[in-house]
């Protein structure tokens, strides 16, 4: 029996969701109004942005319900998009949305329609591709012999490359995704059966990628042979679950398995779990920044308690760059676990002395020059009774371009700070990223056109000090970095990339990895 599709299409007018079987709709002023602008600097652009969340759920009765609240709790890595694909054992049905998992899949009308005991889903941050709504995840093709939906959380150094090739055969693009390279390249493989063919497509991509996919049969994940973006394996009343954080599987009661290993596909069907490791076995290089910022606090990534890490990184900046001050003050939300980690080592005391506002979205007023001017006091507030007087240790987890640190400073010296000293739990930032974390390019970067001097005296702080990259390896617990293997992805402050940048360098594309097994 061929697989059918459903899309919902929506009623501009109304907002109702038609029946419709054939196309995707969306009012695009609805879709602006639910993203934030990267015109407003102050608020938006001045951080690094996470690339993506994913989850999968094999044979459970609720399965849509679950993904909901999976994609709920990775909501963290993407705040533009969400989507979720299910499967009923006759038909895939897609709903995809602009916005927040909250905003969509609370209601019961959209979550009526995705039936089945088999489902994907995907939260986004767009690093790769506009944002637009044909760029929303799990994207659905229709294959030779069924249906695949696949989710992605990271970037492709040599999508384009292959884009290119693949466009001039005569493939055909309807996003600009790289996760469609992946689904274009299986849709191309002779090989088959779809495993074959699975397998095929990810010997040919290069970069990072923590990939769900699903067909009518089978719930499939799969981890680049690096490791360098997460994927843990669970259950639920002996439904296995896929998904990018442990705290995913924490939200809905799930039990935690084990992580996926690099370069591992499993393959979740009635039968059981299968494991496949198709790839020549690499030195595994997990990115460094989930624990620094990425990951939520309450999640354990490679055995480490992220919270806990990020603890021990404020510690060992106290060891590395102490001052004399007299209280610590943490820019939230992300520099909290490491400024009380400061604290507890330097025996100076904590304080919030920066309230945030959670509940910051787009001005609700014309975003003039002079609103753009005041977004840094929408998001943060000074605590005028901590800080006045004071001499003040900022901690911060990064510094990308700059700007927000120097508004914040200057709110710190308008509050009354006598001294202001910033302190930062990431070594500098001086290069870009091209496994999915959207940052600036190189000469955006702050640490990447100024010394330290230069920096600090553009912030505007009295002493300015970063982490060092081995104060980075001890806070995880190693003696120091290994300079000829590295124990993580940590290019951004090192210049190290750990694959091919093909698409950024120009540089011909390597050979496909070879096999080393015949897929069962």
């Amino acid at each position: 029996m061929q697989n059918q599709l459903s899309f919902p299409l929506l009623d501009e007018a109304s907002d109702r969701d038609v029946s419709s079987s054939a196309s995707y709709g969306l009012d695009p002023a609805a879709t602006q109004a639910a993203l934030p602008s990267r015109d407003d600097d102050d608020l938006y652009a001045d951080t690094l942005r996470e690339e993506c969340g994913v989850f999968g759920v094999f044979g459970h009765p609720d399965a849509a319900a679950l993904t909901a609240l999976g994609l709920h709790a990775l909501q963290h890595r993407g705040q533009e998009a969400a989507g979720i694909v299910s499967f009923d054992d006759a038909t895939f049905h897609s709903e995809r949305r602009m916005g927040h998992v909250g905003d969509h899949f609370s209601s019961g009308k959209v979550m009526e329609r995705l039936k089945g005991d088999l489902c994907v889903g995907h939260v986004r941050y767009s690093t790769t591709g506009e944002t637009i709504l044909r760029n929303v995840q799990p994207l659905f093709a229709e294959l030779w012999g069924g249906g695949i939906a696949i989710a992605h959380n990271g970037n492709l150094t040599n999508a384009m490359t292959i884009r290119n090739e693949l466009v001039r055969a005569g493939s055909i693009f309807q996003s600009t995704s790289d996760t469609e390279t992946i689904l274009q390249l299986i849709a191309r493989s002779r090989a088959p059966r779809i495993m074959d063919r699975f397998v095929e497509a990810l010997g040919q991509i290069e970069g990072a990628y923590a990939l769900v996919a699903m067909t009518p049969k089978k719930l499939i994940g799969a981890r680049d042979p690096l490791g360098i973006r997460p994927l843990i394996l669970g259950t639920l009343n002996g439904a296995p679950i896929l998904c990018s954080e442990t705290v995913a599987l924490d939200i809905i009661g799930a039990e935690f398995v084990r992580e996926i290993e690099p370069g591992e596909i499993v393959i979740c069907t009635r039968e059981g779990i299968e494991s496949l490791r198709p790839f020549p076995p690499q030195h595994p290089r997990p990115c460094v920044f989930e624990y620094i910022y990425f990951a939520r606090p309450d999640s354990i990534v490679g055995g480490r308690s992220v919270y806990n890490v990020r603890k021990s990184l404020g510690q060992e900046l106290a060891r590395e760059s102490g001052v004399d001050a007299d209280v610590v003050i943490p820019v939230p939300d992300s520099g909290v676990p490491a400024a009380i980690g400061y604290a507890t080592e330097s025996g100076i005391p904590f304080e919030l002395g920066i309230i945030r506002n959670h509940y910051v979205g787009r001005t609700f007023i014309e975003p003039t020059q002079h609103i753009r001017q005041l977004g840094v006091k929408l998001k943060h507030n000074a605590n005028r009774a901590v800080v006045e007087g004071k001499r003040i240790i900022l901690i911060d987890d990064s510094i990308v371009r700059g700007t927000t640190s120097v508004k914040i400073v200057k709110m710190m010296y308008e509050a009354g700070a006598k001294e202001v000293h910033m302190r930062i739990a990431s070594p500098p930032i001086t290069h870009s990223d091209y496994y999915g974390i959207d940052t600036p390019e190189r000469d955006a970067l702050l640490a990447a056109q100024y010394d330290l001097e230069g920096m600090r005296a553009y912030i505007g702080v009295d002493s300015l000090a970063f982490i060092t990259v081995d104060g980075l390896y001890r806070a995880m617990g190693y003696a120091k970095r290994d300079n000829v293997n590295p124990q993580f992805t940590d290019h951004c402050f090192t210049g190290e990339y750990p694959t091919p940048l093909t698409d950024r360098n120009g540089e011909p594309r390597t050979r496909q990895l070879s096999l080393l097994a015949e897929i069962a």
